[in-house]
C-alpha cells in the first residue's frame, strides 16, 4: 500500500507537470487510480486509441457522466512501477504535443 501510494503521489506531480488537471480532490483520491480531466479541445478517444495503437498503453474512460471528460489509469499491480509511469507519461506528452 505504501508503494502504492508513493507511486501514485510521484505520478500525479508528472501529469501536473504536463499541465493535466486532476479530477479528484487530493484528500478523496485512491492511491491506485488516477483520474485525470480530458483538456478543453482534446479528443478524448483519439488520444486513448494513441495510446493503445502506438505505445500499447490502455487507459480507461470516463462512464456516465463523466465520459469523454477524464481518463481513469490504474497504478496497481505492474502498471504501478516507475518504468511504466514514466512511459505513460511520455507518451502523453507526445500525444498532446507538451
Amino acid at each position: 500500500m505504501a508503494d502504492d501510494k508513493k507511486n501514485n503521489e510521484k505520478f500525479i506531480k508528472g501529469l501536473n507537470e504536463l499541465g493535466l488537471e486532476i479530477f479528484v480532490k487530493e484528500d478523496q483520491r485512491l492511491p491506485e487510480l488516477a483520474t485525470i480531466k480530458v483538456p478543453e479541445g482534446v479528443d478524448d478517444a483519439q488520444v486513448r486509441g494513441r495510446l493503445l495503437d502506438e505505445f500499447n498503453i490502455e487507459i480507461g474512460a470516463g462512464l456516465g457522466v463523466l465520459a469523454g471528460k477524464i481518463w481513469r489509469i490504474g497504478l496497481m499491480g505492474y502498471t504501478s512501477n516507475e518504468e511504466n509511469m514514466n512511459a505513460c507519461l511520455s507518451a502523453l506528452k507526445q500525444i498532446l504535443g507538451k
